[in-house]
């Protein structure tokens, strides 16, 4: 269960190595994604949705496997955190702080790895706000009620 936490943190953050894709620093990764809202699937089949923000913490769905329950996801505030030029994730009761791999695959996409595991992957899809509207990219979070919507919409 741990690990299947950590892929899908990497998930929500990180983008794996393509021959076409486009190897992202932190910072830029960080640019890329804080704030705004992507799906993702995973190589496992779990997929979701969610929002990371730029103080590092998460929050979204996730149903992993592809199969069962929809679970809501939150991490606090520094769960994600750089590390030299790496995203990294502190994660409560893994023994170690798993880093990713960032790859930009296109203006709306990247793919995710955790390092050293590039088979353990997660694709992410920048999706738009509510009812066809831009993202709350400057807000400090969503509502529950707000997050929960947009994430079950982009897990579909």
């Amino acid at each position: 269960m741990v690990a299947r936490f950590a892929i899908v943190v990497g998930a929500l953050l990180a983008l794996i190595s393509q021959a076409t894709a486009d190897p992202m620093s932190a910072d830029t990764a960080r640019r890329f994604v804080a704030g705004k809202l992507f799906a993702f699937n995973c190589f496992d089949g779990s997929r979701g949705a969610g929002r990371i923000y730029g103080d590092g913490s998460v929050i979204g769905t996730v149903q992993f496997g592809g199969s069962g329950p929809v679970r809501s996801l939150w991490l606090p505030v520094g769960t994600l955190r750089v590390k030299g030029d790496n995203f990294c994730a502190s994660l409560k009761g893994m023994p170690f702080e798993p880093c990713f791999n960032l790859n930009r695959t296109d203006d709306r996409s990247f793919r995710g790895s955790i390092s050293g595991m590039s088979f353990a992957y997660c694709d992410f899809t920048r999706r738009m706000g509510f009812a066809g509207t831009t993202p709350r990219e400057h807000a400090s979070a969503p509502s529950g009620r707000e997050a929960m919507a947009a994430a079950a919409r982009g897990a579909d």
